[in-house]
């Protein structure tokens, strides 16, 4: 729900959350959130994405960073759910048959990325954020 409200109020707010300077408080509470929320549900990235909206990264910033993080916490998990048993002959199917239409959305959006810039490619962001969290409370509510 946290996630929607930030999203909405960035869209329609008139002073949008910005942080000036490096601030270890806001990236402590987004690393930690983002820590419980991928360890919970698997999907650690919106405390990510907000903390990058908050400091204003540029398109390419964002990308950049985000894979860097993204890359080897996926790898972590991996291990993991295997160490635990989880990865089973039906994860291996399904990760096969989704994987052209993911290269695909790689592509996307990199050619996306390079198009959006400044407040175009927040307002994006900020929906993702909102249908992301919709989602998720609505998961929640089983409906």
């Amino acid at each position: 729900m946290i996630i929607a409200l930030f999203a909405i109020y960035s869209l329609i707010g008139r002073m949008p959350f910005v942080l000036q300077s490096d601030s270890r408080l806001w990236l402590f509470v987004c690393g930690f959130a983002a820590g419980v929320l991928g360890g919970a549900y698997g999907m650690n990235g919106p405390p990510l994405v907000i903390y990058g909206a908050m400091r204003r990264w540029s398109a390419p910033h964002f990308r950049a960073t985000l894979q860097g993080y993204f890359l080897p916490a996926s790898l972590i998990g991996m291990i993991g759910y295997w160490l635990a048993g989880l990865w089973v002959p039906a994860v291996t199917h399904y990760y096969l048959i989704s994987l052209p239409l993911a290269l695909v959305a790689v592509f996307l959006g990199r050619a996306l990325n390079h198009r959006l810039q400044g407040d175009a490619f927040l307002k994006y962001i900020y929906v993702a954020l909102a249908a992301i969290g919709l989602l998720l409370v609505m998961q929640a509510m089983h409906i």
